[in-house]
């Protein structure tokens, strides 16, 4: 049977590539998002892949709709498997230009969203005793940044419900799993219809990547749930890292780049939609797609998700490494003891380059290792 999933925010963006990736694998699935264009693409979209789509109109920040959505899903197309959240918005400006209603509203969908779809599915779940779902999260749920104080504050609410929800599923000993994945920059449309009130076209922090990279990451970690969260981009693990050793250093490194880093150069267009209040792919836009403008520096692959993915096979190679430039290190250190002044410019014995060729070999083979995993991660 193909599994049934459901995924928020899924006419642009990740929620996009998402429901794209899961159409692949033949899922049927439940797109919902507000903009009518952009989810009718979306389903197309799974059809094309080989899904089987069903469009469902919703605005995340009304549990009504949602929970509502969540029933014709299950009447339509079956048991929900896996929920996806992943829907948001946000407003680009500074903290003191952003109006207490249009804060409301960001958290409204971006973390009370999150809470509505994960209430939906468990309410649906609870009964079965199974199921799976993804809370699609940010570096940001753990490092604010300047600029997107309303989205950072709702990517750390996220972070901290779900938390909370899966000490109460683990004490229940619940066949149902919740998990989060903490994304990098990604390059979808939000740059190009999110309320912004800087002086500049926004862009997302360097380096940035395309959504396919963050459909992977979402899909395995529905998977494999077990884990509490994922990391994904080699840019979101050294910024945790950074930011859990030295978080005030990093206050004031994002201080003097931030709000650089977050602007092309090139002047805001007053003509720019903003979808805070209603979807720019409504019926008077148009559908964005999963990317955005930003293709041409954005990378498809990247090395951390796929040695997180991998950890049991990377932890054994980088054993094997470590054993073999040990051994390496101990046969160099005795050879250069047994050396004796009448034997400068001999030539090694045999016996003995034969003893060095062995941790050498060790080496190589762990990088073969972790050659290959990246490589069948790319397919």
């Amino acid at each position: 049977m193909p599994p049934v999933v459901v995924v928020t925010g899924a006419s642009a963006g990740v929620g996009r590539a998402v429901a794209r990736a899961y159409g692949a694998r033949g899922a049927k699935v439940a797109l919902l998002a507000r903009g009518e264009k952009g989810l009718a693409a979306a389903a197309e979209d799974v059809h094309e892949a080989g899904g089987t789509p069903l469009e469902l109109p919703t605005d995340v920040a009304d549990f009504a709709q949602v929970d509502a959505a969540a029933s014709r899903a299950e009447e339509e197309l079956g048991p929900i498997d896996v929920w996806v959240n992943v829907a948001f918005s946000s407003v680009f400006a500074r903290f003191a230009d952003i109006r207490p209603d249009e804060y409301r509203r960001v958290t409204e969908v971006t973390y009370l969203g999150f809470v509505h779809g994960t209430m939906a599915a468990l309410e649906r779940m609870k009964p079965r005793d199974a199921g799976t779902i993804v809370q699609v999260g940010s570096a940001l749920a753990y490092r604010g940044i300047p600029l997107q104080s309303a989205y950072c504050g709702a990517k750390h609410a996220i972070q901290g419900f779900n938390e909370a929800l899966r000490c109460e599923l683990l004490h229940e000993h619940s066949g149902i799993r919740t998990t989060m994945v903490q994304l990098p920059a990604v390059n979808t449309p939000q740059f190009s219809w999110l309320l912004s009130r800087l002086p500049e076209h926004a862009q997302p922090v360097p380096p940035i990547y395309q959504p396919e990279l963050a459909a992977r990451a979402v899909l395995h970690a529905a998977d494999h749930p077990r884990r509490r969260e994922y990391w994904v981009g080699t840019s979101t693990a050294a910024t945790l890292l950074a930011n859990a050793v030295a978080p005030g250093l990093l206050d004031r490194y994002l201080a003097r780049t931030g709000f650089g880093a977050q602007q092309t150069g090139q002047p805001q267009s007053p003509a720019q939609p903003a979808n805070l209040w209603e979807p720019a792919d409504g019926p008077r836009g148009f559908d964005y797609g999963a990317h955005g403008e930003f293709d041409q520096q954005a990378k498809a692959h990247d090395v951390q998700p796929v040695l997180s993915r991998h950890h049991g096979a990377v932890a054994a190679g980088v054993a094997a490494a470590a054993v073999a430039a040990g051994q390496l290190l101990r046969r160099t250190g005795k050879s250069t003891k047994d050396t004796r002044p009448a034997a400068t410019g001999s030539r090694r014995k045999p016996a003995q380059r034969k003893k060095t060729r062995k941790p050498a070999a060790g080496l190589a083979a762990a990088g073969l290792l972790l050659r290959r995993i990246a490589k069948k991660d790319r397919r």
